[in-house]
């Protein structure tokens, strides 16, 4: 239903008329003094020179009264009443000096302009006048009686011509057309300006690190910011932006907000409209991203309300997060396509931005405050039913001491968090609304302080004297920035501190060369010392002990003839005799004949049928088959029809320690060096080309 509402509100704003431009006027009589023995007493305004108050064409006209009082051309006096005070017959005729008598008094009066150096107006050059065969003098007026006074009147606000901007723009300017306001600021003087440019640079830079400190956290452990809580890291990307956006604003100054003079005599003006590239970008971001923040808070509140109300878990949640993407990204671009369709981009000579608002009212109230209010007032609403279902929860829970303290905290930290962004963005209402309520006192000031200099009508009414102050525009860019801040509270924790420890710790450069040598270097001092208590230990073993099964398997070439003839009688020295040589072998063999001896799978196979026999004999000494080692005399027949060969190795490659430990079954130093070159392999690997 918002899409008809919002259509009523593009139709109502695009009819907003020139409520307090000016009108066609009447005519009205003369009260310039210099002027009232002319023989017409009714005049019109504006006249040739774009003056719109008598007072103002009096004192304009007061440069040239050198000429009159010379008499340097008998029509001068009457060529410039006529050209400042011009004729006026009802209805609302006008009679403007002809080029014949501008001539005329132009070629009299020549030396006497140079030699004063009165400023001719391009508006009275003879040229520009029209000619009339019939009317030498280029007069027409009317006899009648002459007035003392002339009422005075408000007559609305007409666009200086400094403030002119070329037409179909869009431009408007306090309800003139093609118009706009001047790009030093309206209310503040310059040295304040300045203050408050420098303010929101310092303040766009906390808020962008705060929140890329939140996003960069949720980036480092994703898993740990889950629904409800995952609303707060959008919510942080978007501030993130809004403060990116005002910092750039800082840095190109006034590049984009404003216009440059496209002719002599102009004014820099601000930019209003969509014609501005630059400036319809910034606008784009800074509202597309700053609605769609204060979105992200209505639905951080609606998560926290369903996991707290009907109890919805975490899942259930996140099964809505598509509706939640397109209510958050969805609405602030409609919204924002509504108003570049409008033209309401205006662009901010403080902050250096682009905005909606500044200058219109009417936008400032349905898609600034009306957004917001509608955003606290939901978002209050679920935060508090939230509150109550949690607090209802932790009565039922009160004899569990351990989850009722810690409801009580999570209910702490949401009311927190809660209150660090509500309160600016409420003061950030009451900016809006005080602005909202105020402008149009400050704009009336702003003429009456400036018409005199823009040769514009003053306003006769009574008005009262206000002007804002700059509190107020620091409160209001301080309190856009810092509802960013605020997410910052929610990730402040121990174990932020310790994912980020970890993460420089895990990311900290080593020098992989000089790390492969330390391990390498490391691994052969733990091999030697385990083969020196592995040969001191071998003595105290039987020969046929199935925990010497392995040692056949790491000979290599020379348990070849071991294995061509086993026998029962295999003996603990002679063992030790052919480990002690293949030892010998390997050191003098090269690392790849070790990894070729090493895999040799028939050799293996055969060794392995020689120690299942032995080991089969050794035990039927000890004790009766089924009752003692029965996982053993599984894995041996395993091993008979070959299926199971490599559990049978593992198992027996694992001996008893007097303490009851199981330790790995030592297999001789030919068999550790090859392990250990088989586990250093993909270190060494890179280094080996």
């Amino acid at each position: 239903m918002w899409v008809p509402g919002m259509a009523l509100v593009c139709l109502v704003l695009a009819g907003v008329g020139h409520s307090r431009g000016h009108s066609d006027f009447t005519c009205e009589p003369i009260r310039v003094p210099r002027c009232l023995n002319m023989p017409y007493n009714m005049t019109y305004f504006p006249n040739m020179m774009e003056h719109y108050d008598q007072d103002i064409a009096a004192s304009k006209m007061e440069s040239f009264m050198p000429l009159v009082s010379l008499q340097c051309s008998p029509d001068v006096h009457h060529f410039l009443c006529q050209a400042f005070v011009p004729t006026c017959t009802e209805p609302s005729e006008v009679t403007w000096p002809r080029r014949a008598l501008c001539e005329t008094v132009h070629s009299d009066c020549r030396k006497l302009i140079e030699t004063f150096g009165i400023d001719w107006p391009p508006e009275l050059q003879c040229d520009r006048l029209d000619s009339s065969p019939d009317d030498t003098a280029g007069t027409s007026h009317t006899a009648s009686p002459k007035s003392s006074s002339s009422p005075k009147r408000d007559l609305g606000f007409w666009c200086p011509l400094q403030l002119k901007t070329p037409s179909g723009q869009g431009s408007s300017f306090l309800g003139v057309q093609d118009c706009a306001p001047p790009c030093a600021n309206m209310y503040l003087k310059p040295h304040e300006v300045e203050f408050a440019k420098n303010f929101i640079g310092v303040s766009s830079i906390v808020c962008l690190c705060a929140t890329l400190f939140t996003f960069l956290t949720f980036l480092i452990d994703v898993k740990r910011f889950r629904y409800p809580e995952r609303p707060i890291i959008f919510y942080a990307v978007c501030y993130s932006v809004v403060s990116l956006i005002y910092f750039i604003g800082f840095l190109l100054g006034n590049d984009t907000a404003c216009r440059q003079a496209s002719r002599p005599g102009a004014a820099d003006t601000v930019v209003l409209g969509s014609q501005n590239k630059g400036c319809t970008l910034l606008f784009m971001l800074l509202y597309f991203f700053s609605t769609a923040g204060t979105v992200w808070w209505v639905i951080l509140t609606i998560t926290w309300f369903l996991a707290a109300g009907p109890k919805w878990s975490c899942e259930a949640i996140e099964k809505k997060a598509v509706w939640f993407h397109s209510a958050a990204w969805g609405v602030p671009g409609a919204l924002t396509v509504m108003l570049l369709a409008l033209n309401k981009v205006e662009g901010d000579s403080i902050s250096g931005v682009c905005f909606v608002g500044l200058y219109d009212l009417d936008a400032l109230l349905w898609f600034v405050l009306a957004p917001l209010c509608v955003g606290v007032l939901v978002g209050l609403s679920l935060l508090l039913a939230g509150i109550i279902s949690l607090n209802h929860v932790r009565q039922v829970i009160q004899h569990d001491e351990r989850n009722q303290e810690k409801l009580k905290k999570f209910m702490i930290r949401i009311g927190v968090f809660s209150g660090l962004y509500l309160l600016p963005l409420v003061t950030l209402l009451g900016c809006y609304a005080y602005e909202q309520a105020w402008r149009s006192n400050w704009e009336d000031t702003w003429v009456n302080d400036h018409c005199q200099d823009y040769s514009i009508p003053c306003s006769h009414a009574k008005i009262e004297i206000d002007r804002p102050d700059l509190t107020l525009f620091l409160v209001k860019y301080l309190m856009t920035l810092v509802v960013g801040i605020s997410a910052v509270f929610w990730v402040s924790s121990k174990k932020t501190c310790s994912e980020w420890a970890f993460f420089f710790n895990r990311t900290r450069k080593k020098d992989p060369i000089s790390e492969s040598r330390r391990v390498l270097q490391e691994s052969c001092e733990f091999f030697l010392k385990h083969n020196s208590r592995v040969q001191h230990k071998k003595k105290h073993y039987k020969s046929s002990s199935h925990k010497l099964k392995v040692i056949s398997k790491s000979m290599g070439t020379s348990t070849g003839a071991a294995a061509a003839a086993p026998t029962a009688g295999h003996s603990v020295p002679s063992a030790a005799a052919a480990s002690a040589g293949n030892h010998k072998v390997l050191g003098r063999s090269s690392f790849s004949e070790v990894r070729g001896s090493s895999e040799t799978s028939g050799r293996e196979q055969v060794e392995r049928g020689s120690t299942g026999r032995g080991s089969r004999r050794g035990g039927g000494d000890r004790e009766p088959a089924g009752q003692a080692l029965p996982a053993h005399d599984a894995l041996e027949r395993r091993s008979k029809t070959g299926s199971s060969t490599r559990f049978s190795s593992r198992s027996e490659s694992f001996q008893r320690v007097p303490d009851g430990r199981m330790t790995p079954r030592s297999e001789g130093k030919q068999g550790k060096r090859e392990q250990l070159f088989q586990c250093l392999n993909p270190i060494l690997l890179p280094y080996s080309y």
